[in-house]
Order: structure tokens, then sequence, then C-alpha cells
């Protein structure tokens, strides 16, 4: 590096951001896009793992389906944006550092939070010692290989919600040989029209999969989830899907957050307590108009974008804009051979229309294809505009 690079490099504006998921890698990607290439601006992303979780296709995976792998690093490369290996272990708002791994501090200028929500596994008892998740790739393979050593028995899916309800289908095809039970508070696609939820029911009673609403579980052992109330139920394998929390380090930071840890952001996703915070993605409470938005990959992307533009405007002495987002689908997989979408109103309540069977698969599928040819188009996006991901629509800075 000559002098006049180290130079640059030192006086240039530091943006960190921590969390390479959907929105992290979103926000990486536009901003290094933006602003990487002249040296005025350094992004450095830091991730716990090189590997690219698709966390919409985990399901997949845990039923040892092969997927693409994708490194970080490779798909960062050409945006001038840096990849750091390691764990967040502490964030210091006031004092604009983050620690990784316990022994390395790195100062920021401008924070990009997108550390992602995680399955809740504390609020069950024995949740976290004898119950699989889908928090990562390597969760999800772990699980896989359990099914395939367990030959037959009954495998228990806690939790009803959309995770659940792919999740079991996906084991309940793969697997015929194995007995799937989905136990819930509520019933599968209870939030969908009576079309959606009805094809939904029956999807799952022609893969054999048992569905056992309005129950709670109290606790999991080692071979056996408890019901309230007494009720066991045998289990050879457990996947827990119910519920998420988010990590409490920006809690502990001193950000502002919700009653979930949330860091609570204004309109332009800045820390309503730290401006210099940006927060994407599940990490995020942001109120619109309908409410506060919940965790997707559908609100996710476009958060991260919103935040590099947000960046980017501030650095040129720009005002930044109101984010504003409204919800457009709800795309479920039920196996490889059927799905359901769900059109929703801006505020996710369901519409009337909605697709079932192949076609319904053809569109899960593109719209949930891998985001890598999004990120892509990113990197060769023009100066004066910004992809918009997942909605095929550009939006100006």
């Amino acid at each position: 590096m000559s002098a006049e690079q180290g130079t640059r490099t030192a006086t240039a504006h530091h943006v960190v951001i921590l969390g390479a998921g959907y929105a992290g890698m979103a926000a990486a990607i536009q901003l290094a896009a933006r602003t990487g290439r002249h040296g005025a601006v350094r992004v450095t992303v830091v991730n716990a793992q090189e590997r690219f979780t698709e966390r919409l296709r985990l399901h997949m995976t845990a039923t040892g389906q092969q997927l693409a792998e994708f490194a970080i690093p490779e798909m960062l490369a050409g945006t001038g944006a840096r990849f750091m290996r390691g764990w967040v272990t502490a964030v210091d708002a006031d004092a604009r550092t983050v620690r990784i791994d316990d022994v390395r501090l790195l100062r920021y200028d401008t924070l990009v939070y997108a550390l992602g929500g995680t399955a809740d596994t504390s609020a069950v008892p024995g949740v976290e010692d004898h119950a699989y998740t889908l928090n990562s790739a390597q969760d999800a393979e772990l699980l896989a290989d359990r099914l395939v050593r367990l030959g037959s028995g009954t495998v228990v899916v806690g939790g009803s919600g959309l995770t659940g309800v792919e999740s079991a289908a996906e084991i309940a095809e793969r697997h015929p040989q194995l007995n799937v039970v989905l136990l819930g508070r509520q019933e599968p696609a209870a939030a969908m029209n009576p079309r959606v939820k009805a094809y939904v029911g029956a999807a799952l009673d022609r893969l054999g999969v048992t569905v056992r609403s309005g129950v709670e579980v109290a606790k999991v052992l080692p071979d056996t989830v408890e019901l309230a109330g007494g009720e066991l139920v045998a289990a050879d394998a457990v996947l827990w899907t119910s519920g998420t929390r988010v990590s409490p380090l920006a809690a502990a930071a001193g950000l502002v957050v919700d009653e979930r840890g949330r860091i609570v952001t204004d309109a332009a996703l800045r820390s309503v307590s730290h401006p210099e915070v940006y927060a994407v993605g599940d990490a995020a409470a942001i109120r619109q108009g309908y409410g506060v938005m919940h965790g997707t990959c559908q609100g996710g992307m476009p958060t991260g974008v919103h935040a590099a533009l947000s960046i980017d405007r501030v650095l040129k002495g720009k005002q930044p804009k109101a984010f504003r987002f409204g919800y457009y689908h709800t795309p479920v997989s039920l196996g490889r051979g059927d799905a359901v979408v769900q059109f929703t109103h801006p505020d996710d309540s369901p519409r009337r229309i909605c697709l079932t069977g192949r076609a319904a698969v053809r569109y899960k599928e593109t719209v949930t294809a891998s985001p890598w040819p999004t990120y892509g188009r990113m990197k060769k996006m023009p100066a004066s505009g910004a992809f918009w991901p997942r909605g095929g629509r550009f939006t100006r800075a």
C-alpha cells in the first residue's frame, strides 16, 4: 500500500456492518457499490462464518437436500467491501467500537446492526438441550443426519407457524417412513384466508403429517415432549420452530430497544438513541403506518438497501428519506411438488387472491431463489439509482 493509499484509508469514513444475512449483505453490497470504490468510505462486514446462510431454504437442508453454497468473501468480491470473520461479543455505542471474539477491537463511524434473530430455545425447558433448530446450515445438517439415522420413529415439529409447516411437510415427503407430528397453539396457516388454510391442512394430511393445534409444549425431554397438562408425546427427534429471539448485544450497548430487544429506529432506520447506528432486518423495530414490521426476508432486504441509501445521502450532506414498506405475499412450500402463495395487503393481512399447486411452486421458486443474482445486479447498478430487491422496482436516492 502506498503512503497516499494509507492516508486515504486512515481518514476514510468507516462503516461497519454486523451480520451478513439477507439484510446485512444487501446493505453491504449496495453501499459498497455506491461509495466503496473511490476511497472516501470503507465498508467492513463482520460475520461469524464465511458461508452465506440461505435461511429460506434451511428446511430443505434439514432433509438432506444439497444446495449451492456461497462464500461471503466471494459475494463481496469486486465491491471494495472487506470481510472480517468473527463473533461480535460486545458493542460500545458511545465509544463507537465493536469487540470481535473478545480480543479484537473495531472502530466505526457508522454502524449497520444486522444481527438477525434465532429460534427461541430459552422459553421452554429442555429445548436448548434436546431439540434441533434451523438457526444455521450446520444446525440443519445435524438434523438431516439424525433423520437419516432414524430409519423409523417419530419426529415432532414444535411450532405451527410457517417455518414449522414447511419443515413438517419437507420431512414427511423426504422421509415417508417417519411419523411427523406438528404441534402448535394455532392451526397451520391460521392467519391466511380460508381457502389457503384449508389447502395447507389438506396438503399436510396428504403427506401424513399429524397436526395437533391448540396445544402448548411445557418441556422437551430426551425422547419425549411434555404438553401443558402433563400429556407425553413420544419423540425420537424434535425440531423447534416456535418463536424467535434477538441478540442481547444491542440492549447491553445502551441502544434503545423494544420489549423483544430489537433496536427502535426512526423513519430513516437510525437508532432513536444513537443516530450513527442503523438497524435492519430482524434486529430492528421499524414502525410503519400499520404497525411494527415483523422479520422476513421480504422486508429484510429492502431495509438493508434503504440503510445503505440513507448512509450515502448523509455522507453527501443530504437528509435521509423515510423508509416505506408494504407486504405483498406469503409463499409457503409444502414439499417439493406443492405450495401455496397468499397475496396480502400492505399490512400483511390476507387478500382473497392466492396461488396453489404447481403454479405456486413456480412462483415461490422464483421469488425465493438464491439472492446471488440480485446481489450481482446491485454491484452493477447505476450510480444514480438503487436496486430494490424482490420487487423488481427501482428507487432514486
